[in-house]
């Protein structure tokens, strides 16, 4: 009897692990990560157009923290990158400056693209 209780246990046990490792592999499949195409028609639910303009605008929010984080990477990584930017023993100083100025450059045209790729968004949305 206790060799069946025993079996039934074990038995129990790995039957949980089994659909443990299956609900977490069906909540990382890529399925489940893709974004939802939502298709509005007017004149749904009767608000003529409504719900597309406040998808319009959570999708203008999602964007704009999107952006924000980017900055925040790449302002955090020139920062990271000046801290630990010292003078090599064998650099002069104008060589030094020089490197430290193309790392200002990159960071400036790094920011400049991500605020450019927001208006370009903004544009391709508004048909501008």
């Amino acid at each position: 009897m206790k060799n069946m209780v025993k079996k039934v246990a074990i038995f129990s046990m790995i039957g949980m692990m089994q659909v443990g490792l299956g609900i977490s592999a069906i909540e990382a499949s890529p399925i489940h990560n893709a974004p939802v195409n939502i298709q509005q028609h007017d004149g749904d639910k009767g608000q003529h157009g409504e719900d597309r303009f406040e998808y319009e605008r959570h999708e203008r929010e999602r964007f704009e923290r999107e952006k924000h984080v980017r900055e925040r990477v790449e302002n955090e990584r020139y920062e990271n990158e000046m801290r630990d930017m010292h003078r090599h023993f064998f650099e002069t100083n104008s060589h030094y400056h020089e490197r430290r100025d193309q790392a200002t450059e990159r960071h400036e045209k790094a920011l400049e693209d991500i605020r450019h790729e927001h208006y370009k968004h903004h544009d391709e949305h508004h048909g501008r």
